[in-house]
């Protein structure tokens, strides 16, 4: 417990002597003039992304047309590589 309270006793001397940066005159006249932002009601920002979401049933067909065509590129990938003739070549240089 002692030691828990003088870690924060020394942790608040410490972030005491930080110098923090210099924030006057940050704001430009411009920013001063400038007008606030137009309040909008929710309800219609809401709707719309509710219903910009995508299209689960078009969805479901492009990732089943991706993965026909994946499936296909891998059984075209699982056939032999090598010739009758590089096989028989293979085996008589192997006994």
């Amino acid at each position: 417990m002692k030691r828990a309270l003088s870690f924060c006793m020394i942790a608040a001397a410490v972030t005491g002597c930080t110098q923090f940066p210099d924030l006057d005159h940050t704001q430009t006249g411009a920013l001063d003039a400038a007008e606030y932002p137009a309040l909008v009601p929710i309800e219609p920002l809401l709707a719309q992304a509710n219903t910009a979401g995508a299209d689960p049933v078009q969805t479901q067909d492009n990732l089943d047309s991706r993965l026909a065509g994946l499936r296909a590129r891998a059984n075209a990938l699982r056939g032999t590589v090598l010739t009758d003739a590089e096989k028989r070549r293979l085996e008589t240089g192997l006994r």
